[in-house]
């Protein structure tokens, strides 16, 4: 085959100039994004319901949804949580599930249940979840001072938003911080108390007033008009002029007996930046789009903001782009260093220039040839699948030296040009497609991990397997062609002899490898000694899902567990800040309940999140000390949590999940158990180390209980006494006042003022319009309830999340302490998933193995040999975690991916020096008619002499291009270092074991035994 394609080296050339062209095509049609569009396979929905109960929307919203949702096809897990006016239900299904058809489906339960829904409740909105999800840039909305912030949302909603929302690449633009106009009215009550007018009298004023007629036409001849009601609001002004009738026939114009006025409705959130008051806007990118093209765009938009809205002031915060330019420009350093290396070390080792120009356009041009597997996979250009490039770049390093390492020697013994070329790559034909396909049989499995891991694998093993692919095809006919072409004019003179340099090494290299042999079982059992004791330091290893990354910005999640409104949490946020001003760049808050529509975290008013970014780590720990000191004084109830900001990478991996949790169940009443009961119970709870879960966080409340007799007795109904407190602490909407699609609420507005006043000053009316104080019938009282109720498909539970290292021992007395209360105990967490996992993880390494074992065993024809291949591989692993260990670097996914892209390199080095081994081994016995004992010490020797060249420069080239990353700073570096210091630590002891290792197991197995001499 390769004897054909060389003997037509301009078919060939133009072939691979054309896979080239349409590659590049293909490649610029990719898309460009931060991570894989990965579907997890969940569904929130989400509820608010104003002035209610976490008890009332439990049983009134929550429970019908969960009753509704539990036939779903592929569901999997179902859990809700209320709280103080929302709640939301989270559905989890299989990963197989397509969550296209289960968002439409969600939806049609959503619309049937309806009518079983409060009918003054808002749509729940049902949002699914997708790595798409995570914004790729915040665009901060900051009013000047003097400018209204209503007109300023409205800017934002409908033009702001609109306008990012057009720009290619973007999907979805997201807004919090939003605040509506709205009118109020606030009576003056001793005023209509004078003249005899009640609240009810404005009320009914205000919706005649705002009266439409439904659509009514008449004729006029052959003309048609419809009837409008000259009387429709419009402004404050038209309310205000509004007239009221009394109940003696008094007749008052509103705005005398109240205050009409234009006002921002009560916030239940804001959102501010460097201390001020603004809006956030998150901008989502389509799928397909290319991040680094539509980054720019975004920034083009916002500068023409600037221009065109002067009143506002605007800021891009929170790149995430440079997450995706780390991946690129770490991709693109170790393609020039590795380009540079390969050069000198091959010019140092072989002599002549024009075989590092031959991998010099081999490496690229791998790299493009494999963007149209992407193109055709529908794999889009993500860090992920970048890493997976990366990974595959060493054994494309491998393939190229060694052939090109074997057509030099080829000609050394005196073979033609053409005929070396062919014979140079005939030679390892069969030996690096079985290293490629063990590479893949380790790595490719890892595809069947479920979960998130496993969608990741899926760009990454695809990645690895087209450049791996690639690489043999390269390797096999670009290479001897462009070696062909380059050694043309040089056909007649000698190859050159090998440097200085490399002749030391050999001479050093016999040194070692005689006098391992003058003792090969000791040797041997040396080494195998050193399994146990490399892989032991796995112990000292701290593991981490991603490698510490350098950062100076940090999240605070706090919850001052007070009853507290979110005015009040803005004037406390912005208090603390002013404390910390000058230790900070940047900062951003969002407080309160969250707008936006893909938001799917806990949502309270008394909660706060607080961004800072800082100029050094020195100014972020103090900070942290300043501020947990700051809490413990001021407000030791509230709960504080200091942790580094999450980026991309943080939001797809950390499970919100606690790590291990308890969940308890009344099994007589089906309901929460009562607060009092509960902490006696945990007195005497088997385990000491515990937080309390959602469902048993206690909050203060107010309790009014209605004294039913007095109201009959007065001869009142209830629902005047519930219509009169409404009114009076509630937001009471009166009427909207629709105008093309602009919305304003009127609502009725009394004096902010503590409850206890409020209800004495305000009245309730008798039949014969006696005026009742509303404190006569109500009876208040302090309690603390619990702030969440929490649910599963079985019904409502309450939790503890446990704090140990081993917390499955403590199952049994657990439920034996539960059985004694009736309380059904089940226990739940991300410990339950990540077992999972680890087994799925070593059944598929099982497999794995056991693809290696089967494709060695039909290269080598042999049952033991690929027995040598499979213990090179602790060797390697136990080098790595020492190198891991030495640097203090942790084992993470980074690391791990390290270890693949070593343990692919050292396969194939130990396959070709096996392959080398039997090819000479039969050689010699049968054309030289040496003796098995001769013929096996013969190919030992030769056999390591021949693959000394490509083993060494293999490992050095890998080496030295990934050594600047070790001394480089920033994002990049930080995620790649583990990956380096895995490659390094395994190559360092492989190259090692490839060289003395194999041909000493080779040895063992082979049956002979004693000292040899060469």
């Amino acid at each position: 085959m390769v004897k054909f394609l060389l003997s037509r080296p301009i078919a060939v050339g133009m072939t691979f100039l054309a896979l080239l062209i349409f590659s590049i095509i293909l490649f610029r049609t990719l898309p460009i994004s931060l991570l894989p569009p990965i579907d997890v396979p969940q569904i929130v929905i989400k509820v608010n319901y104003p002035n209610s109960s976490p008890e009332s929307i439990e049983q009134n919203v929550l429970s019908p949804i969960r009753e509704g949702m539990v036939t779903l096809n592929g569901l999997q897990d179902l859990e809700s949580k209320a709280g103080s006016e929302v709640g939301d239900v989270r559905l989890t299904f299989d990963f197989q599930t397509r969550m296209e058809l289960a968002y439409i489906e969600v939806n049609e339960k959503i619309d049937r249940l309806t009518n079983n829904l409060p009918q003054d409740m808002p749509r729940p909105q049902v949002v699914r979840i997708n790595s798409n999800d995570i914004p790729i840039v915040r665009l901060q909305v900051i009013p000047k001072e003097g400018v209204d912030f209503a007109e300023v949302s409205l800017l934002t909603e409908n033009v702001i938003k609109k306008r990012l929302e057009q720009l290619e690449g973007v999907a979805l633009v997201d807004i919090n911080g939003r605040q509506e106009k709205v009118i109020t009215v606030t009576p003056n009550k001793p005023l209509m108390s004078g003249l005899g007018l009640r609240e009810a009298d404005l009320i009914r004023a205000i919706n005649d007033g705002n009266s439409e007629l439904p659509g009514i036409s008449v004729e006029d001849g052959q003309f048609r008009y419809f009837l409008r009601l000259a009387s429709k609001l419009e402004t404050a002004e038209d309310v205000g002029n509004l007239p009221v009738h009394g109940p003696s026939g008094n007749i008052v114009t509103l705005s005398k007996v109240a205050t009409v006025e234009h006002t921002l409705s009560k916030p239940t959130g804001f959102h501010l930046f460097q201390d001020k008051e603004g809006l956030v806007v998150t901008v989502h990118k389509q799928t397909s789009a290319k991040m680094n093209e539509t980054m720019p765009l975004i920034y083009e938009a916002v500068e023409l903001f600037k221009v065109d809205y002067p009143q506002v002031d605007f800021e891009l915060t929170q790149d995430q782009s440079s997450l995706l330019n780390a991946g690129i420009n770490n991709l693109q350093t170790s393609l020039l260093f590795g380009g540079l290396f390969a050069f000198a070390i091959l010019f140092v080792f072989m002599g002549n220039y024009r075989t590092p120009i031959i991998i010099g356009i081999s490496l690229p041009s791998s790299l493009v040839i494999s963007f149209m597997v992407f193109y055709f996979f529908d794999i889009s250009i993500n860090v992920i699948s970048l890493s997976g490039l990366a990974l595959g770049l060493g054994m494309l390093i491998d393939n190229a030296i060694i052939v090109l390492d074997n057509i030099n020697r080829k000609r050394e013994e005196g073979l033609p040009l053409f005929e070396a070329c062919v014979s140079g790559v005939n030679e390892v034909q069969s030996a690096l497609i079985s290293s490629v396909l063990t590479t893949l049989a380790v790595f490719v499995p890892l595809v069947f991990l479920s979960g998130v891991a496993g969608a990741l694998f899926y760009d990454q093993a695809v990645s690895v397997a087209a450049i791996l692919c690639v690489s043999l095809l390269v390797a096999f006919i670009l290479l001897p062609l462009l070696y062909f072409l380059l050694f043309k004019n040089k056909e007649k003179s000698a190859a050159k002899e090998d440097s200085r340099l490399f002749k030391g090494l050999l001479k050093g290299y016999k040194k070692v490898f005689q006098g391992l042999f003058a003792h090969p079982g000791w040797s041997l059992m040396f080494l195998f000694l050193l399994i146990p004791l490399l892989l032991g330091t796995v112990k000292f290893l701290k593991v981490e899902g991603l490698p510490p990354i350098e950062k100076f910005d940090v999240l605070i999640s706090l919850d001052w567990n007070e009853p507290i409104d979110a005015s009040q949490n803005k004037d406390r946020i912005q208090s603390l800040l002013a404390q910390l001003e000058g230790n900070f760049t940047v900062t951003e808050s969002d407080l309160g309940l969250r707008q936006f529509i893909l938001y799917e975290g806990e949502n309270a008013i008394q909660q706060a999140d607080l961004y800072l970014m800082f100029a050094d780590d020195e100014a972020k720990e103090s900070v942290s000390r300043q501020l947990k000191r700051f809490f413990r004084q001021n407000y030791p109830q509230a709960s504080l949590a200091i942790n580094d900001a999450p980026n991309a990478f943080d939001q797809l991996f950390n499970s919100n999940r606690p790590y291990y949790e308890v969940r308890l169940k009344n099994l007589e009443s089906k309901r929460p158990i009562k607060a009092s009961q509960m902490n006696q119970w945990m007195e005497q709870f088997p385990v000491e180390t515990w937080t309390k879960g959602p469902g048993l966080q206690e909050g203060s409340s107010v309790i009014f209980k209605t004294d039913l007799e007095k109201l009959a007795l007065y001869g009142l109904e209830v629902n005047q006494l519930i219509t009169s407190i409404e009114q009076l602490f509630g937001n009471y909407l009166i009427t909207d006042i629709r105008q093309f699609g602009e919305i304003i609420p009127i609502q009725l507005r009394n004096d902010q003022l503590d409850f206890q006043t409020l209800l004495k000053s305000n009245y309730i009316y008798g039949e014969e319009g006696i005026a009742y104080s509303l404190n006569e019938f109500i009876t208040y009282s302090y309690d603390s309830h619990y702030k969440y109720v929490t649910s599963d498909r079985y019904g409502i539970y309450q939790s503890l999340n446990l704090d140990v290292s081993e917390p499955t021992k403590h199952e049994a007395d657990i439920r034996s302490w539960g059985t004694e209360r009736d309380l059904a105990v089940d226990f739940a967490g991300q410990y339950f998933q990540d077992q999972e996992t680890i087994k799925q993880l070593m059944g598929i390494l099982m497999i794995s193995i056991l693809l290696l074992y089967f494709i060695l065993a039909a290269q080598f024809e042999s049952f033991l040999q690929p027995l040598i291949v499979v213990f090179t591989l602790p060797l390697g692993v136990g080098g790595a975690f020492l190198v891991l260990w030495l640097t203090g670097t942790s084992l993470n996914v980074m690391s791990a991916i390290g270890l693949v892209v070593m343990l692919g390199i050292m396969v194939n080095d130990a396959i070709l020096k096996i392959d080398t081994i039997n090819r000479l081994r039969a050689i010699y016995q049968t054309k030289d008619g040496m003796e098995t004992r001769v013929a096996l010490t013969m190919a030992l020797y030769h056999a390591g002499e021949i693959r000394l060249k490509p083993i060494v420069m293999t490992s050095i080239t890998t080496i030295l291009a990934l050594i600047p990353v070790v001394f480089s700073a920033g994002l990049g570096a930080d995620l790649q270092r583990p990956l380096v210091f895995s490659v390094i630590g395994g190559l360092t002891i492989g190259t090692f074991t490839a060289l003395y290792f194999v041909p000493l197991a080779y040895w063992f197995l082979s049956g002979q035994r004693g000292a040899i001499k060469f």
